[in-house]
């Protein structure tokens, strides 16, 4: 028996199931490339198994297994052995993740399995800024990455709502502004509170990662096979800071800016000092600066900004954040790092080593595409986990916008052709999400788009708890979209599968959202003139949906739905999920006119009460 397995690779019981061996095989998430379903079990004492994986498995690393490259894996499970060979020690990882998902209260389903990973980026973003996350929460949450085999914890840990990580040449950072007064944000930040109080004052609401906290958490992460990019925010989102050293700042005086003074020279060597503390603690070959959303204001009159501009012969405050970008980037490369940011940073002039995060829109990504520069999928309008995951009525607040699962499944994160491109920029009742986006046509442009990531901003998720509602199951999808290839992943099947997922999650302690029971209206083309056809869906699985045409409210009595069905006169379409003879959520409603109705080409539409939200 070869005993290349860690422990901790089998680390946490999965809820046991009672579903057959074949079905076990399918349900796995992401799914795998090759499945190739058997009959009958290995036999295995589940808890004995992952307490003692290397008693059952066959672990062997062979590096002549191009095919596996640095995270693929084959799996071979018979009724007398259990063998996983990878041609590295990543891809035996993911392998007994794998293993992990399949063990069941009969055994491990006989089956074959080869798989390799879509993207080398699958990625999960943590604002421990705005709301302070314990380590133990981000441990707990980089375990989950690991059994969905996601390998990027991108850590965002400054921004205006406070400052997260210990730096022991400014210790003010942490003692003046990692607290705050108010632990709620819109009274916080909407309604203009916005003051820090020192560490211990009476009422002080935030938090920061100690440098132990931080080695833990890398220590951690690195058993997992994930690498923790820490975020350290410039030349922007900074209020944090200048409640400490408010000299950094055009105005010198604390809550008068976010930004840095670019003019400033001291700017440049306070950074500096910060990330070298910073990059002994994060071996990740990135450092994320953000880069992004500066507004720039109180550039146009200070007189150190304007000297600088008047130096370098810029035309505009836009070249001072190029400017500061730029040289910070210079420092990390010098150090031996790559520079990370959102995608602003493609307005200046960054190396080509530089990774691109595209979250304003669909075309971010092929303007960086097409410049030749790494950049992963990130959109706001899908992946971002602070917006609403269904009807606001029934959820806890949040971001304004809507980003159920089905849409965050159903983004392409490669724009390749025609339909593809479309796909992402008519996701909702045929509006575009980015009207700007065209399609990425070469071999060459596609390769530049390493990865997705999902991003919790936690503006409204103020304890662990929230912050795993909103995560979860949506995090399943990304990990999905970032392993599984295009054309395997199909939303039907997702779904049910997401569905079987949902209580293991609740076994192991994770506070997921459960899934709509909501059903979502869609019309789409038909062959047939003056026809359209009309389909329903939810996205818990498996329901039975009910509908009427006559305006009445559906109940069990009224017809099942079971496929697309043709309409080719006017009428209102409602519907609503049915159990044990009641309706189950709300009645959702949708009028439906053939000879003018706006058609969704594609998969998504929202329900009737976001129009105007």
């Amino acid at each position: 028996m070869n005993k290349t397995i860690a422990t901790y690779a089998l680390s946490g019981l999965l809820a046991l199931s009672s579903c057959t061996g074949k079905q076990m095989v399918t349900d796995l998430i992401p799914l795998p490339d090759e499945i190739r379903p058997g009959k009958g079990f290995y036999e295995v004492d589940s808890s004995d198994f992952f307490n003692f994986p290397e008693k059952y498995v066959d672990a062997e690393m062979d590096s002549s297994l191009a095919w596996a490259g640095e995270e693929g894996y084959e799996i071979k499970v018979g009724r007398r052995s259990v063998k996983v060979r990878a041609a590295t020690d990543a891809g035996l990882f993911y392998g007994m993740q794998t293993l992990r998902q399949l063990v069941t209260g009969d055994g491990i389903p006989c089956c074959s399995i080869k798989d390799t990973p879509r993207f080398v980026y699958r990625g999960i973003h943590i604002d421990v800024a705005r709301h302070f996350f314990p380590k133990e929460e981000i441990m707990k949450i980089m375990k989950e990455m690991a059994l969905y085999k996601l390998n990027k914890l991108h850590l965002h840990l400054t921004d205006n709502g406070g400052w997260r990580i210990q730096i022991d040449k400014y210790p003010e950072l942490t003692e003046y502004g990692s607290f705050r007064t108010q632990s709620e944000w819109v009274e916080w930040w909407d309604k203009m509170d916005r003051r820090y109080l020192p560490e211990g004052s009476e009422g002080a609401y935030g938090g920061y990662f100690s440098k132990d906290d931080i080695r833990a958490i890398v220590a951690c992460a690195d058993s997992l096979h994930i690498e923790v990019i820490p975020e350290i925010e410039f030349p922007a989102h900074s209020d944090a800071v200048f409640a400490a050293f408010p000299e950094l700042c055009c105005e010198g005086r604390t809550y008068t800016s976010g930004e840095f003074c670019a003019g400033n020279m001291d700017v440049y060597t306070f950074f500096e000092n910060v990330l070298k503390e910073v990059m002994d603690l994060f071996p990740s070959k990135y450092i994320n600066i953000g880069g992004d959303e500066a507004r720039k204001i109180s550039w146009k009159t200070c007189p150190k900004c304007q000297a600088l501009m008047k130096q370098e012969n810029m035309a505009s405050v836009e070249e001072l954040q190029h400017y500061m970008v730029r040289r910070i980037e210079d420092f990390i490369e010098a150090n031996g790092r790559k520079m990370v940011g959102w995608d602003e940073i493609l307005d200046g002039k960054i190396s080509d080593d530089a990774l691109v995060l595209s979250y304003r829109g669909q075309h971010t990504l092929i303007n960086a595409a097409r410049q030749s520069r790494n950049v992963v999928f990130t959109p706001g309008a899908a992946l971002y986990f602070d917006w609403y995951q269904a009807n606001p009525d029934t959820q806890p607040r949040a971001m304004v916008g809507f980003s159920p699962i089905k849409k965050t499944y159903s983004m392409f994160p490669v724009p390749c052709d025609s339909i593809q491109g479309r796909h992402n920029t008519e996701m909702i009742d045929g509006a575009p999400l980015d009207g700007k986006a065209d399609w990425l046509k070469t071999d060459a442009e596609k390769s530049m788009v390493i990865g997705v990531q999902g991003c919790a901003w936690s503006e409204f998720m103020d304890d662990s708890g929230h912050l795993e509602y909103m995560l979860f199951p949506r995090m399943l999808a990304v990990a999905e979209m970032g392993w599984t290839d295009q054309e395997k992943r199909q939303w039907p099947d997702f779904k049910r599968r997401v569905n079987i997922h949902i209580p293991e999650l609740k076994a192991r302690g994770i506070n997921t959202f459960t899934l709509s029971d909501e059903v979502y209206i869609t019309a789409s083309f038909s062959d047939k003139p003056g026809e359209i056809l009309v389909s329903l869906d939810c996205e818990k699985f498996p329901v039975r949906i009910h509908y009427t045409l006559d305006g009445t409210d559906p109940d069990a009595g009224s017809p099942e739905y079971t496929s697309p069905f043709p309409v080719s006169s006017p009428v209102t379409v409602k519907a609503a999920v049915c159990i044990d003879g009641g309706t189950v959520g709300p009645v959702a409603e949708k009028s439906v006119d053939p000879a003018c109705e706006t058609v969704e080409r594609y998969v998504y539409v929202e329900p009737e009460h976001w129009k105007n939200f």
